[in-house]
């Protein structure tokens, strides 16, 4: 366990890493026509981590692909649309990411979003057993804290689940708390980092502000506003937007930057370490966030919850029955549509 995390070096956007430890990866966004899939695989074609980018939605993604395809950067770009497409768009994947699902309105909630996102999760993550079994799985789609068990339940029935390779990517929680204390305490948002653990809704998002690097302060009533804040920073961009959408162009941004995380593991760099939902042990739910250390096998070490403050014990105990009832919610339904 640890009670400080150092922040994880993310060479999107910076562009200062190591030329002897990039990977070559085959990935696959399943969703990529949509408000995250087209950000999300626009950075995927800037890294220098990715040879090959296919490109899979039900809609428009021969277009996508075609304008990403004139960007002058190493990765081959390829578009393939419909379920027909789909096997094809998944071979020889090593990561595959899925943003796929319908969006967060005004009014809704990520529980909102599951009966349709749950078919879709399901659906894709049965071609991925089918065509890469061994492939790096990075779960977007919310409610990220039902999609995730929906994905591990579909890899246990197509007997080929490997806890280690897949994520529930709530890398977006640790970039906004970073942002937002940053911005409080006018410091270098580069600087700044702190673990997220728990879920990725709402009271589930558990900030462990007092595991901050550089070490903060704050008046409870300060700490109480930013923790709500950071829990509660989705709806706000959703009201924001009235009703144009969802946390889309921040959202691509976390993924990105787990993605190249995680590529650089895989191709041997060492101290690779995200936040991510993840099949656990550190707690009496059976998923739960925390900051993993990352390899060419995915999941190296669970690096835990670190110690809490009283107030963040609060919020974990507060999270847990909500948390505990989403994973319940995502496994019944793959043990009911099989």
């Amino acid at each position: 366990m640890l009670s400080r995390i150092a922040r994880p070096t993310s060479c999107l956007l910076s562009r200062s890493f190591s030329t002897t430890q990039q990977n070559n990866s085959n990935v696959a966004v399943l969703g990529a026509s949509g408000g995250i899939g087209q950000p999300l695989s626009l950075l995927l074609k800037l890294s220098p981590f990715v040879t090959r980018l296919n490109l899979y939605d039900i809609n428009h993604t021969p277009g996508v692909a075609a304008d990403l395809s004139h960007i002058s950067t190493k990765a081959k770009v390829k578009g393939f649309l419909g379920p027909e497409q789909l096997d094809d768009c998944l071979q020889g994947a090593e990561v595959v990411l899925i943003p796929a699902g319908v969006p967060r309105k005004p009014g809704m909630t990520r529980d909102d979003l599951f009966n349709t996102n749950a078919s879709i999760v399901r659906d894709l993550v049965r071609a991925v057993a089918k065509n890469c079994p061994k492939a790096m799985i990075c779960v977007i789609t919310n409610p990220v804290n039902s999609t995730v068990p929906i994905a591990s339940e579909v890899m246990k029935q197509e007997g080929v689940y490997d806890p280690k390779r897949i994520f529930g990517v709530t890398t977006l929680d640790a970039v906004r708390a970073s942002t937002f204390i940053a911005e409080a305490k006018d410091l270098p948002v580069k600087s700044v980092s702190l673990p997220i653990i728990g879920g990725h809704s709402g009271v589930t998002i558990v900030p462990l502000i007092s595991q901050c690097t550089p070490t903060v302060s704050f008046p409870q009533k300060q700490r109480e506003e930013l923790s709500y804040r950071i829990q509660n920073a989705g709806t706000e961009v959703v009201e924001a937007k009235a009703g144009a959408g969802s946390a889309t162009l921040s959202m691509a941004y976390a993924a990105a930057k787990f993605a190249e995380n995680l590529m650089e593991a895989m191709g041997g760099a060492i101290g690779k370490i995200e936040c991510a939902y993840v099949r656990s042990d550190e707690t009496d739910a059976t998923y739960f966030a925390t900051p993993v250390e990352l390899n060419e096998n995915g999941i190296k070490a669970n690096l835990g919850i670190g110690t809490l403050i009283e107030y963040e014990k609060k919020l974990l105990s507060d999270a847990m029955e909500e948390l505990k009832g989403n994973i319940k919610k995502g496994e019944d339904f793959v043990n009911a549509n099989k």
